[in-house]
């Protein structure tokens, strides 16, 4: 079942929401909308290092809220509403130096107030690197009709 508010979405058409922000500055690239996920991928260069040379866990996160948070947002008409973070958890399970990592964000639960999304990142190699869990808050657009 497509969960999407506008049905026939592409990854090009998400790029925009990216502008001038964290994800773009981090290198992330949405890359598959399919009818109940969203992936995006991210470098893992200079910009998303930890001073070790490994991928650095808060860029993982960001990853995950940037998928989360848009895939949330997606499921709703965006005159009327918005999402916002209000907790994520991830857990580090395997180290990267290179390459690129993929997030996979999926929802758990869609619901009128709040939504919980799941996030896996896998490497280049399909290795499962980080899960993380995503709740966010569904609010009333600010000036949206009743």
């Amino acid at each position: 079942m497509n969960i999407w508010f506008h049905k026939n979405l592409r990854p090009e058409d998400l790029q925009p929401l990216g502008k001038n922000t964290l994800g773009e500055h981090l290198g992330m690239q949405f890359t598959e909308v399919g009818d109940n996920y969203l992936k995006a991928t991210m470098p893992v260069d200079h910009r998303t290092h930890q001073p070790y040379g490994l991928l650095h866990g808060g860029a993982s996160v960001a990853l995950a809220e940037t998928l989360g948070s848009v895939g949330a947002a997606l499921t709703l008409d965006p005159d009327q509403f918005i999402c916002v973070g209000m907790e994520i958890n991830a857990n580090h399970l395997r180290s990267v130096r290179s390459g690129t990592v993929t997030g996979t964000a999926t929802p758990l639960h869609r619901g009128s107030s709040s939504q919980v999304w799941e996030i896996k990142i896998h490497d280049d190699h399909g290795k499962l690197v980080c899960v993380s869990r995503l709740t966010v808050a569904v609010l009333k657009k600010p000036g949206s009709k009743e």
